[in-house]
């Protein structure tokens, strides 16, 4: 396997709230993490490290073992515990009303692959050279889609396209969207709405396949969506497997 992540604070924005990880424990399972804080500085940018500070230590310390309906429990008590401690956290420190975040994660380990979803960033896999969505965003126009309410055009052009239905710390219950996916794809990506924003899915899926390192793929996604005008901060983790699903 080869990873690579990146955050960029954008074009727009003066400070960057989006945390990311990638990180793999001793039975070289992986877990690939992106959250996109909100509540402005010193608010978003807190509680998306608490999701991703929490995420990664608790994966490394105690995702061993694990069948595919424990990982599943496993990322649902995460998720869990990541809402409480964001949503604690807002009622104690008065400065940070309104905080939040987005969620978006991936685990992978040699028999399964599973995506767990909480807001609008997102999650990719690559297979059979064709980018395939795996995750659905909790937005309002999102929902009025999946109702009949908006064309995707007219979604995409919509003034109410940012407004979340779910949040990590936005109320004291939350539920996660998990996926569980094909293994028999060829590539992992996630990225905040920073990028998808920018960038349409045919405009991401081309750099995949482009020549380069899985890091200059990365860097370039990120260059696209700042030149587009990058008017959010960009995140983007990046995994590529061997043919055989082995290490690289």
């Amino acid at each position: 396997m080869k990873s690579y992540y990146l955050t960029d604070a954008g074009r727009v924005r003066n400070h960057n709230e989006d945390s990311v990880i990638i990180v793999k424990n001793d039975e070289d399972s992986y877990l690939m993490a992106i959250a996109d804080g909100m509540g402005g500085h010193s608010a978003g940018e807190v509680a998306s490290s608490i999701a991703i500070s929490y995420l990664g230590k608790h994966f490394k310390e105690c995702f061993r073992n694990m069948t595919k309906i424990d990982a599943v429990n496993w990322i649902r008590d995460a998720v869990d515990e990541v809402n409480t401690l964001i949503f604690q956290h807002e009622r104690t420190h008065p400065e940070s009303k309104g905080m939040g975040t987005t969620l978006v994660m991936a685990i992978l380990t040699k028999d399964f692959l599973l995506f767990g979803n909480v807001g609008d960033s997102s999650g990719f896999v690559m297979k059979d050279k064709k980018l395939h969505k795996v995750t659905y965003d909790h937005t309002l126009v999102n929902l009025l889609v999946s109702a009949g309410e908006l064309t995707r055009e007219e979604a995409s052009v919509h003034p109410k396209k940012n407004v979340l239905m779910k949040a990590l710390g936005a109320a004291a219950l939350v539920d996660v969207d998990i996926f569980d996916c094909d293994m028999d794809i060829d590539e992992i990506l996630l990225c905040s709405d920073g990028l998808t924003g920018m960038l349409e899915r045919e405009h991401i899926e081309k750099v995949l396949l482009g020549e380069g390192t899985i890091e200059d793929k990365v860097v370039k996604l990120i260059n696209k969506a700042n030149n587009r005008g990058g008017t959010d901060n960009i995140s983007v983790a990046y995994l590529v497997r061997s043919e055989e699903g082995e290490v690289e």
